[in-house]
């Protein structure tokens, strides 16, 4: 019976990936458009990675460049600039899915493990009046993998009492790692891992 649900937050509580894939053309607009293109199909390939990982991945693999971590982070200030005005629009949410958590988080021990920076995302909860369903709200640039982990030992979660319910191949990676169950959603692709939800709407885990 499942207890505790650890939900990814871009792609399942904010419908977010298109505004962060603008957001890294606005970025990288200076670089030339097959480095720009070959960076948005990470970006949509990869939903549960931070920016911190996809910056360096955009200089270390595509651009076959180094960079240091201050740069890093210094861009991750500049995309978080460039997304802010769109990324705090409640017209984003994915109701269902906040339907879901509001009617249920007496229920279930709900958290939110996200590769959304750990900052905006603890704003973005408070903005919309929805942090108070969650326990805990963890995000990057500590890896998913190690969010999941650290959460299960802090609150010593029973392995096949906890769900985690992602929309990338990495949020299932985190939950095998962790030895937890998984539900893909919002990414038809995930299909053939395993469990999937259509639609919060009725949904019992």
């Amino acid at each position: 019976m499942i207890k505790n649900i650890l939900f990814d937050f871009d792609g399942v509580i904010l419908d977010s990936m298109k505004i962060k894939g603008d957001g890294f053309v606005e970025l990288f607009k200076e670089y030339p458009q097959k480095n720009i293109q070959a960076m948005e199909e990470y970006h949509y390939a990869n939903g549960g990675i931070s920016r911190f990982a996809k910056i360096g991945y955009f200089f270390n693999t595509i651009l076959h460049e180094q960079i240091s971590d201050q740069k890093i982070e210094d861009l991750a200030e500049q995309f978080a600039h460039i997304i802010a005005e769109k990324l705090f629009d409640r017209n984003h949410l994915i109701d269902e899915t906040i339907t879901f958590i509001r009617e249920n988080h007496l229920r279930y021990n709900c958290h939110i493990v996200s590769g959304a920076e750990h900052q905006e995302l603890n704003a973005l909860c408070n903005h919309f009046g929805i942090a108070h369903y969650f326990k805990s709200i963890q995000g990057s640039p500590t890896a998913k993998t190690e969010l999941v982990n650290t959460l299960l030992q802090t609150y010593h979660y029973h392995l096949d009492e906890t769900l985690l319910i992602g929309d990338s191949i990495n949020d299932f990676e985190a939950a095998k790692a962790n030895h937890i169950l998984f539900s893909g959603y919002n990414n038809k692709e995930l299909k053939v891992l395993g469990h999937y939800i259509d639609s919060f709407a009725g949904y019992n885990p």
